[in-house]
């Protein structure tokens, strides 16, 4: 799959990146930074976020779109995902993309909970899980892009 984008619509994803996360300004900070797993009830208050980040988005010009894909960056494409439950192409693309690089992140990133993991592992993680979390058609330009940029070597 080869994905042409505009410059235009690089920015308007570069800029969600950003912001897909923004939600998280309105849950407890002690659930944020919690060092062990979450409990049942803490985990349904984290899920709140992308809704959150939606309302706060949803209320400022021109950023409708982005506002819709941060409500959607935890859908799976296999339906298991929130705050809807929505399924493979259903999902926003850009949501669907930003679904991959975040999880990229997350596993080469500290955590208050683990450590992080080699850019090889969260390939790796990506992979298992190309067709049920994640767009089977975006993992692999994704890697490739990772990769042509150096960072699974480590």
């Amino acid at each position: 799959m080869v994905l042409n984008f505009s410059d235009q619509e690089i920015q308007e994803i570069e800029s969600v990146g950003l912001l897909h996360d923004i939600g998280k300004i309105a849950i407890d900070e002690a659930i944020l930074n919690k060092p062990g797993k979450l409990t049942d009830a803490e985990y349904e208050e984290m899920k709140r976020h992308p809704e959150i980040g939606y309302r706060i988005l949803s209320t400022v010009n021109d950023m409708a779109e982005m506002a819709e894909v941060v409500l959607n960056h935890h859908e799976r494409w296999d339906g298991k995902g929130y705050p809807r439950g929505l399924k493979g192409d259903r999902i926003p693309l850009q949501s669907r993309m930003i679904a991959i690089t975040d999880t990229y992140d997350a596993i080469t990133s500290d955590r208050s909970y683990r450590n992080k993991r080699t850019d090889l592992q969260a390939c790796e993680e990506l992979r298992k899980n190309a067709g049920s979390q994640f767009d089977p058609q975006l993992v692999e330009p994704f890697i490739k892009a990772v990769s042509a940029a150096g960072l699974t070597g480590q």
